[in-house]
């Protein structure tokens, strides 16, 4: 079906189940702005959650612009796939409305984002009951322009709203109150009153005071993370453009790693290549080099290269808000056999993992193919949760699946088309102190998975090879 030929089908799908007293009340209420998203989002078709898989092509990596002689992402297919996700998981659940402050569940459910400097203020908010329009609150003026730019969302669902700024604003002044007989309010307006609320994250007195409002609530993390676990086409593209972005960034590090080089040198010249390639956020880049690479620690410092340091980074960015985990580990001029035996272990370890990935299998079946924790050197399973690890990708950082022997053993999870995720392996060298590790991003296809993080780590790289 052509393009042109699908959304004149969808929109006579929709009008047709509109009744003419409601067309009406419609044509006066949205004078401001006609746009056919404002009626496709509020109705679930087969359509809108259909992933559009074709594991007969390759996965695109698609340019960033808009063209007018190729599909690239569809941006606003993607926000009827997510929202339409959240619908169903919510149909399922016994909750009757899911209230989010997790701003990854906010652009999930409504497309929207500001400005990296509010993802831990607890700012921004968004209420979708079963069968209603998302209604989102944001920042001052943020939602102002909401209402010129995002013609899904329903002008007067856009709101300009404030709880406290993480305490900052006593809850005694009453901000919190009045949000929540607001919300409270407007569950009522639902029918969904007597069923209870999905909360993902909030401040305590928020839900004191939405409680006090007759509201019962509950966890609501779990509906969204069910919602999504499956990516479709749209989010796939973007997840390996995010990968390919990296790719180029460990290309630079190849180039880079020198004596005299710094681990926070490497991280300023890796941050400024993934900004100028449209990064929205490098979350974090682990550079962890010679003697510290045993036990891993998760940061960077200023500690100055050497020759034969072993050295492992992770790249933590995402584009268009879709994330990736993306560890490589280098020698810089030369390796020791000890640096080579530890590195092909842990790509063992790892290419066992991925052999086993397909729809179907349980996350137990695969983490029992990493090795134990007494096994390279941590006293438990704890100790080393993280070392030995899968875990899902996209909005966040961490979705579902989670694969780890902390975990996964005593309650695993079924692996389904239509997952991405990251499997990652850490082994330490025989010589005390260095260790090598690696990560690689798969999506999991009808028959088994793709690898999407494309930089070569079959053997151990040497960077400026003596």
């Amino acid at each position: 079906m052509q393009a042109g030929d699908h959304y004149r089908n969808e929109k006579l799908a929709i009008l047709t189940t509109i009744t003419p007293a409601a067309r009406g009340r419609r044509h006066k209420t949205r004078t401001i702005q006609e746009n056919p998203m404002d009626d496709t989002v509020r109705k679930i078709s087969a359509d809108d959650v259909n992933p559009r898989y074709n594991w007969g092509r390759a996965l695109p990596a698609l340019g960033t612009m808009g063209v007018d002689f190729e599909e690239r992402v569809d941006y606003r297919r993607l926000h009827r796939y997510r929202l339409s996700r959240v619908k169903q998981a919510l149909e399922k659940s016994e909750l009757g409305a899911l209230l989010v402050f997790d701003v990854n569940n906010i652009r999930y459910i409504t497309s929207t984002k500001i400005g990296e400097w509010e993802r831990d203020k607890l700012c921004r908010w968004a209420l979708l009951t079963r069968d209603g329009d998302p209604i989102l609150w944001d920042f001052g003026s943020a939602a102002i322009h909401h209402k010129l730019y995002t013609p899904w969302l329903k002008p007067e669902n856009c709101k300009a709203g404030l709880i406290g700024l993480r305490g900052t604003v006593n809850p005694a002044f009453g901000l919190m109150e009045r949000h929540a007989k607001e919300i409270a309010s407007l569950i009522k307006e639902a029918g969904v009153d007597k069923m209870a609320v999905g909360v993902d994250i909030i401040e305590p007195p928020m839900m004191f005071e939405l409680e006090k409002a007759g509201l019962k609530i509950k966890d609501g993390q779990q509906v969204m993370l069910e919602a999504r676990e499956l990516k479709n086409i749209d989010e796939i593209a973007l997840l390996n453009r995010s990968a390919a972005m990296v790719d180029g960034a460990y290309h630079l590090i190849h180039e880079e790693l020198k004596p005299g080089v710094r681990e926070n040198d490497i991280v300023a010249k890796v941050n400024e290549f993934l900004y100028r390639h449209g990064s929205d956020d490098v979350e974090a880049i682990n550079a962890i080099s010679g003697e510290r690479c045993n036990p891993h620690p998760h940061n960077f410092t200023d500690r100055m290269l050497r020759p034969g340091d072993q050295a492992f980074f992770d790249i933590l960015q995402s584009f268009m808000g879709y994330r990736t985990c993306y560890y490589r580990t280098f020698n810089v001029g030369r390796a020791t056999p000890v640096q080579h035996d530890a590195y092909k272990k842990a790509r063992e370890w790892l290419d066992k993992a991925i052999a086993l990935i397909k729809p179907g299998i349980t996350t137990d079946k695969v983490c029992q193919v990493f090795p134990k924790a007494q096994d390279f050197g941590f006293p438990d399973e704890m100790s080393a949760f993280g070392l030995q690890f899968g875990h899902g990708l996209g909005l966040a950082l961490h979705e579902r699946p989670i694969i780890s022997r902390v975990v996964s053993l005593d309650h695993p999870t079924e692996i389904k088309e239509g997952m991405v995720f990251a499997l990652e392996t850490y082994c330490p060298a025989t010589d005390g102190y260095s260790a090598a590790r690696i990560e690689e991003e798969v999506v999991v296809t009808d028959k088994g998975c793709r690898v999407i993080t494309l930089f070569p780590a079959e053997e151990l790289p040497i960077a400026n090879r003596y």
